[in-house]
């Protein structure tokens, strides 16, 4: 026995003495072969692969962008065509009209009362009156106003429009005294000068046989005044002027 657990424990230590030394591993001729045949076939695979180029990945064509046609700024000149007709010239600018030559006092007159007159003979040029009748417009301005744009204290809405002074005779304004309660008009019309000569030729003219009359008659017959002798004598004065102003040209233009 004591022999047997001699040999049992020498076989155990050469076992283990053998584990220690790592006795060589014995490989199947098959396993070997197969392993072989593998790394061969593994090896020729990595060559393979060097050797072939990868692809290339494939192309995406970029997205293309709308195209947005531009106007151009420039402004083309119209050129004349060879045979055609020309290009339009610029306009030209108008000159700026002069204004109109102050008017020369006449007959002892005011440069006011100059004017007043002169507005009185346009208006009657515009109405197709003859001279006759404008000596008879100026002289009873002459008598009414003394040719001035009057106002009325006793109307103080006439004040609010340009007057040479005022008077006092009821509502009575402006270069003839034309009163609105009369119906001669509104009084911002008749605080205008050619506005209220107008109305009076408007008067003249229904009057029969007005041209043939008395110039102091001709004058009442449309103002209805209180004295109607008063016109007469500024017939002379009112004959100058009104020749005068017309020789420096009062109804042109």
């Amino acid at each position: 026995m004591a022999t047997g657990v001699i040999g049992v424990l020498g076989f155990a230590a050469l076992a283990e003495t053998g584990a220690a030394t790592g006795p060589a591993t014995v490989v199947s001729p098959v396993v070997a072969a197969h392993a072989e045949a593998q790394r061969a076939q593994e090896a020729e695979d990595v060559v393979s692969r060097a050797e072939r180029p990868e692809p290339a990945p494939p192309q995406v064509a970029a997205p293309r962008r709308p195209t947005t046609a531009r106007s151009s700024p420039r402004t083309t000149l119209p050129r004349a065509a060879a045979g055609g007709p020309a290009a339009p010239a610029a306009p030209k600018e108008e000159a700026p009209k002069a204004a109109p030559a102050q008017l020369t006092p006449v007959a002892g007159l005011s440069q006011v009362q100059t004017e007043n007159a002169a507005a009185i003979i346009r208006a009657g040029a515009k109405n197709g009156v003859p001279q006759r009748g404008m000596v008879i417009a100026v002289a009873t301005a002459m008598q009414e106003s003394t040719l001035l744009n009057r106002a009325s204290e006793v109307l103080p809405e006439s004040k609010l429009y340009p007057h040479q002074g005022t008077g006092w005779d009821h509502d009575s304004v402006g270069l003839f005294q034309q009163r609105t309660s009369s119906g001669w008009g509104p009084v911002a019309d008749l605080m205008k000068p050619e506005y209220a000569a107008t109305k009076f030729y408007q008067g003249l003219l229904q009057v029969p046989g007005w041209d043939q009359m008395p110039l102091t008659y001709a004058a009442q017959a449309v103002q209805v005044s209180a004295f109607p002798e008063a016109y007469a004598p500024h017939e002379p004065v009112a004959t100058a002027v009104v020749q005068q102003l017309l020789q420096q040209g009062v109804t042109n233009g």
